[in-house]
This record gives C-alpha cells, structure tokens and sequence, in this order.
C-alpha cells in the first residue's frame, strides 16, 4: 500500500516549531472553560451550550442567526446546500484561500470560478470579479485572506446589479471591521472558523450567520436535522438530502468561553499587526502585505510580507528557511494558497468535463491552474508568511521579528 503523505491540521500542523518568537500553542484559554465544561458534564449532556453559543455570537455580531457548525468547512458546505443552486451554476471566489472555502460548492456540483486577486494584495475586488460574470453566475464568495477585509461596498455594489448572492469567508478575520462594520455582517451569509489554530480559537468549530430567515431556517433544516421532518404517526420522513454538521455541546463550551475574550485579543492583535508592518516597511526590498485604509480593525491571523526579487540573491522560500533559523517560527511561503493550483482533481476533472463539467449542466469549457490568476500566482512566489502570529505578541516581539528580517534581508542583499 502506497503511504501518503497526509496534511496535518490544528496543533499537529504547529508541532515541533521553535524560534525567538511566541507561537499559537499552547492557546491563551477563557477563564470560564472549565466551568463550562463542567456545566455540560454535570447536566448529563442535557444542556444547551451549543443554542447557548449561538444565541450569544448572533448578539456579538449583531446579526439574527447563527447556526453552529463542527467547523468552517462544514459550515461553508451547510450554506452551499442551503443556497439550492443547480448543478453547473457559477460562484465567483477568492483563488487565494484553503479548500475548505470551495469544498460545499464542490459537493454540491457547483463551478468555482477563480477570479484573480488585486495586484500586491491576497484579496479580490469588483474590479477583478466583474470581467468573470455570466448568466450562469449566482454568488460571489469573497475571503478576507490573512484578516484583511475585502473592499465589500463595491463588491456588494456589483452583486446588486446582477442580483447575485455575496457570501464572506470570515476565517482568518473574527471582529475584524470595515468602515464601522465587521466582518460577516457585509453580505448576505457569512463562515466562521474556530478550529484550534484560529484567533478564536476552540478545540475546533465553526458557524455560519445570517439575516435571511428563509436561509437560516433551511440550514438547519439540512444541517442539524439531516433533512428530516416528523410526520405524526410515522416519524422522521427525510423530505430533503440532509446531513449532520451540528456542534458538539463540549465544543460550544470551550467556543463560548474563547468568545468572552476575543473582542481584547482581536484589539491587542490589530494594534501589534499594524506595529509589525511600520517597522517591516522600512527595510529596503521588504513590502509588508498593506492594510487598507478602510480596515478599522485588522484581526491578523498571520501577518506576512513579499521581497524584491531584484534587491536580494536568495530566493523568497530561501529567505523563509534563513529566518526561520534565526528565530520566527513557522515563516515560509505559501504558494498552495493558490487554489487553482492546488486542486489537481478540479485541473482532471474540468479537462476531462466529468461532471458538472460536462455539457450540460456546464455551459462552457473551463481551465484551471496558475495562469488563470497571474497576480496571485506572482504575489504568492515572493509572499513570506507565519501564521503563528497571535495574541501573545508583544512590542518588542515585533521588534525583534522586524530585526530578524532586517538581518535575513541585509545578508542577502545584492
């Protein structure tokens, strides 16, 4: 049997990093955890945590409905079955993400098309999505990558004219804000992840929220009662292709607590990412990933910057490993970020128009692979990343992460 190689997640994925820099594990916990817990286990798993959690992240987000998910895959997949698009529709997203942003459109037969990021940016704008709408298209799906917000009122602006639905992939941005308002409250639904290496970070867990009653209502329907309805008299009757995506009481216990401290933590993260960029930008061939003008409230989950090619003779993954052995743990680049790229089976199964590829339900041929967003891919070879930045940081560990570079950059300077 052939032994692959598998991705590891969570602390797994974090194991055996060492530098002069704190890291993301062990988490900073909520001091009400364990009471939590205690709460679940001495009610004989009879309490209600996880309608408990909802109920408070809704309020937290000012928003009507929060459905509570294992994860954020989960819960992006719970909003693709809950949308009811056909087969063959289009959904324009972020080519700069993880798998788990595309997975629910996949399942659900649906064509993500890869609309190119901003140059120098890791996000999307209208003007990068607009050239790609056809009659097929029925959402955008707009990441904001590293906790950076999308520009969403153009973004919602071009789904307004074409009466498309604009869904946020809010992961890596928990309360971050754009012009007042936060992230996930800027479209019509939103995915939240609270997996264990998040800035809200629970043992794992997700959620998606919503203002749409009808939305809300079908995705618990699909996703907490598998699609079934009783019937008097006979029972559960699934009257709809369902599936179980509900949150563990346990996991909504450690969520609900890691939420009563989030809002400082997210501040304190803001303020150390925005430090870091000031002392990153005046290192000559250093350009830290910018924050625009409009993120009031920059909820970093991993802070990163590209180099100058022209200006060192190292290359971007040699320059990650150097400061990697000079203390910043986890730092490297991230070409797999590219989702075009990254999924070979989209690349088989679009060349070989397996279905929904197949005409019909596809109205077109397609292509995937890194040409097809040529900004992502040429920021992406000179984008340095660590996603160990977090709530732990300090001044004068900013400090010291911009020295590392600083030294990396003039050892190598051409």
């Amino acid at each position: 049997m052939t032994v692959i190689e598998r991705a590891q997640y969570g602390a797994a994925a974090f194991e055996g990093l060492t530098g002069k820099l704190p890291t993301t594990f062990p988490r900073t916990m909520g001091p009400n955890a364990m009471q939590y817990l205690q709460e679940v286990v001495e009610s004989g798993l009879s309490s209600d945590m996880t309608s408990r959690f909802e109920r408070r992240f809704a309020e937290e987000m000012g928003i009507e409905h929060c459905i509570a998910t294992p994860g954020c895959t989960p819960a992006l997949y719970l909003l693709a079955m809950a949308l009811d698009f056909a087969p063959g529709d289009e959904v324009i997203v972020s080519p700069v993400t993880d798998y788990g942003t595309i997975m629910g459109l996949i399942k659900e037969h649906y064509i993500p098309v890869f609309a190119d990021v901003e140059p120098g940016t890791v996000n999307i704008s209208a003007d990068t999505i607009a050239p790609l709408i056809t009659d097929r298209t029925r959402a955008i799906l707009a990441v904001h990558k590293t906790g950076i917000v999308c520009d969403m009122d153009p973004i919602n602006a071009l789904a307004a004219r074409h009466n498309l639905v604009v869904i946020e992939d809010v992961c890596q941005a928990v309360f971050g804000e754009y012009k007042g308002r936060l992230a996930g409250t800027l479209g019509h639904a939103a995915g939240f992840s609270f997996d264990s290496e998040k800035t809200l970070g629970s043992d794992i867990g997700g959620c998606l929220i919503t203002n749409d009653d009808a939305l809300a209502e079908r995705a618990r329907f699909l996703g907490h009662s598998r699609g079934a309805e009783n019937k008097p008299g006979f029972g559960r009757m699934h009257t709809a292709e369902g599936t179980a995506l509900r949150m563990p009481a346990c996991t909504a216990a450690i969520t609900l607590a890691q939420l009563e401290i989030i809002r400082d933590q997210v501040a304190h993260v803001d303020r150390m990412a925005r430090l870091l960029t000031e002392h990153l930008a005046v290192i000559p061939g250093i350009t830290p990933l910018p924050i625009p003008s409009y993120v009031d409230v920059y909820s970093a989950w991993m802070v990163g910057f590209s180099i100058d090619p022209a200006t060192f003779r190292c290359t971007a993954d040699e320059f990650g490993e150097q400061c990697a052995a000079a203390g910043i743990p986890g730092i490297g680049t991230a070409r797999y970020y590219l989702m075009p790229a990254a999924c070979t089976f989209l690349q088989e199964k679009a060349a070989q128009q397996v279905y929904p590829y197949s005409l019909p339900p596809a109205s077109r041929m397609y292509t995937y692979s890194s040409a097809t967003c040529p900004n992502a891919r040429a920021y992406l070879d000179k984008w340095l990343r660590w996603s160990t930045f977090c709530e732990k940081y300090q001044p004068e560990d900013c400090v010291l992460a911009a020295a590392i570079v600083r030294e990396v950059a003039d050892r190598n300077r051409l």
